[in-house]
């Protein structure tokens, strides 16, 4: 395929997801533009893998997508679902839209982040600035707008992917009850997490829980890369000193990125249920 014919596919996929988007009410964060992306006027560039997944990268207006439960199945539960990608594409299919898919089937309503990345080829973007906002900034967001969508602000929480991961853990560890003053109403709400589900997570080594930390969810597999396995187990190991309530899973296959597709039979591919257990058990599913 030559340069013009692989262009024309990049763009074709792209209107064709644009045109998907809409039809789900992507919603974006700053509708006037965020923070730190004045000037960024390219549009996203959405491609398919060999085995048919998308994944999205150049976001400049960062989004979420809801994924909205029946109102007869719906619990008031919600979570933000963060797709990992190295901070240089998103995942956005079996770590995002997949995974929020079969959240608000089982009454549990979810919001797929699109994030600036990072690490992306001249990004001027930096995980703990642009991307950290970005995922606090959807946490506030969606509480504005707790009413409209069925949701009960006290049990909304995050769950990420390997990149993705390691932003849900810096807003777990690093949020507030609202900005003082903000003229932006959206910025009035709260960002802490009710709850985190942290799934491969990038720089476990990194996590830091204090006393304050929400309760949390951790999954990955044996095999996965030594400082995520290994890491994780260390990662449980400081929630349990800080006295956070946390679980842990770790499969004895799966490798990095299983996320959720529908033809994994692996036992790893029953962790989405065992999530939903969970959230059962810590008493964040009672209906309202």
């Amino acid at each position: 395929m030559n340069t013009l014919s692989k262009s024309l596919l990049v763009l074709a996929l792209s209107a064709a997801v644009t045109g998907a988007a809409d039809e789900l009410k992507e919603v974006l964060l700053w509708p006037n533009g965020a923070p730190g992306s004045e000037g960024r006027t390219g549009q996203e560039i959405v491609q398919r893998g060999a085995n048919g997944e998308r994944s999205v990268f150049r976001v400049h207006r960062p989004s979420i997508t809801p994924y909205l439960p029946p109102k007869d199945k719906a619990t008031g539960t919600a979570v933000l679902v963060i797709p990992g990608g190295g901070h240089r594409v998103l995942a956005i299919e079996h770590e995002g839209y997949n995974v929020a898919q079969k959240l608000s089937e089982h009454g549990i309503a979810a919001f797929v982040l699109k994030y600036r990345l990072a690490r992306e080829t001249n990004s001027t973007y930096r995980v703990e600035v642009e991307a950290l906002a970005d995922t606090q900034r959807a946490l506030r967001l969606v509480r504005s707008r707790a009413q409209e969508w069925g949701v009960d602000p006290a049990r909304l929480g995050v769950m990420g992917f390997s990149a993705g991961g390691e932003l849900a853990a810096l807003a777990s560890m690093k949020f507030d009850n609202g900005v003082e003053n903000a003229t932006d109403e959206v910025d009035h709400h709260s960002s802490r997490p009710a709850f985190q589900a942290l799934i491969y997570p990038g720089s476990s080594r990194k996590i830091d829980p204090v006393k304050e930390s929400p309760p949390v969810f951790l999954a990955c597999a044996y095999n996965d890369r030594q400082d995520i396995a290994e890491g994780l187990a260390e990662a449980y190991l400081r929630f349990k000193r800080a006295g956070v309530p946390a679980e842990l899973h770790i499969y004895g296959s799966g490798g990095h990125g299983f996320g959720v597709r529908t033809s994994n039979r692996k036992p790893v591919g029953s962790w989405l249920t065992r999530f939903e257990e969970w959230l059962g058990d810590a008493g964040f599913l009672q209906r309202p």
